[in-house]
């Protein structure tokens, strides 16, 4: 039985290592795009669409459209291997030696900062305070 399951996985990744139509539509999903949209913007039915990431091959010329459309290489549509991707992005989330700060850490309170503020606006207006009455003495002195 599990035997089973692991030839059906293997099956389908090979199946998808090749197949044209899968990789379209699983980037059009990582993309967040529907296949309405993506046949509105290639000028087709949602249907042709549907039939295009059904069928293993697609001619150059659709290729380049969708390409074109989804905003990635065709060459990189040919070759797209999710497992791949998915490594590399697993790999990179544990890997944080290339990163500075990966676990910032704040010197500071924020309410400590807002206290700091507001000290200094009433110093501030004391500031104005002291002067306008050395101001008023001076003009009342002559």
């Amino acid at each position: 039985m599990q035997l089973d399951f692991f030839n059906k996985y293997s099956m389908e990744n090979t199946r998808q290592l090749f197949h044209t139509g899968s990789k379209i539509r699983r980037l059009r999903e990582l993309k967040g795009m529907k296949q309405e949209t993506l046949a509105t913007e290639l000028g087709v039915s949602r249907q042709a669409v549907s039939r295009i990431e059904q069928s293993e091959t697609v001619e150059d010329e659709m290729l380049q459209k969708i390409s074109s459309v989804l905003g990635i290489p065709a060459d990189a549509i040919k070759h797209f291997n999710e497992e791949a991707v998915l490594t590399i992005i697993s790999s990179t989330l544990h890997d944080t030696t290339g990163l500075v700060n990966y676990y910032p850490t704040f010197n500071f309170n924020p309410v400590d900062k807002l206290v700091e503020l507001y000290e200094r606006l009433l110093q501030a207006e004391r500031d104005k305070v002291e002067l306008l009455e050395k101001t008023v003495k001076a003009a009342t002195n002559t």
